[in-house]
């Protein structure tokens, strides 16, 4: 549930779109995955109201941790919708989102940069220095957030694997 929030929380802002093959959101997903969204949709619903809004949104980051969410970011979020954000679009936009997910097999490739030995695995400590001075750097607090979604095993190691997997099919393998 925790990489729920994440995911809608802090996923990258992609430019609006149509889902493609049918008006029907909820046959884009299972039903079981239905029922998580709405577990998430209910928690972020903080003063029940069935519209999740910038209150709901800055009660859902203060409870994660996130206690100085500007009100401009929040804007930003909210703006990302159509209209007022019920379930159905809340869905809609999850889907949205879930579209824009490179394949699993772009984000293992990235991964794999960092493990020329192709083990899976990649030293925590070694793929947060990576994350934090590289490119588009990472904040402390994100890194802290992808580890306590992903924490590294009792060996220090990243699992790049299973990570990508959640990213795109939203499940840990069993």
């Amino acid at each position: 549930m925790y990489l729920i929030f994440l995911f809608v929380l802090q996923a990258p802002k992609k430019a609006k779109k149509k889902i493609e093959g049918g008006s029907n959101v909820f046959s884009m997903f299972e039903q079981t995955q239905i029922q998580e969204f709405k577990e998430a949709f209910t928690i972020m619903d903080q003063n029940r109201d069935g519209f999740i809004d910038k209150a709901d949104l800055r009660d859902t980051f203060a409870a994660l941790g996130r206690l100085n969410v500007k009100n401009e970011e929040l804007e930003d979020m909210v703006k990302e919708a159509p209209g007022p954000i019920n379930f159905t679009v809340f869905l809609t936009m999850f889907g949205e989102k879930l579209k824009g997910t490179d394949p699993e097999e772009t984000i293992l490739n990235a991964f794999k940069i960092f493990d020329p030995e192709g083990k899976g695995r990649i030293k925590a400590d070694y793929i947060k220095e990576m994350l934090m001075t590289q490119a588009d750097r990472f904040s402390q607090e994100e890194i802290n957030q992808m580890f306590a979604a992903f924490p590294p095993d009792v060996s220090g190691n990243l699992d790049y694997k299973n990570l990508c997997y959640v990213i795109t099919h939203g499940e840990e393998k069993d």
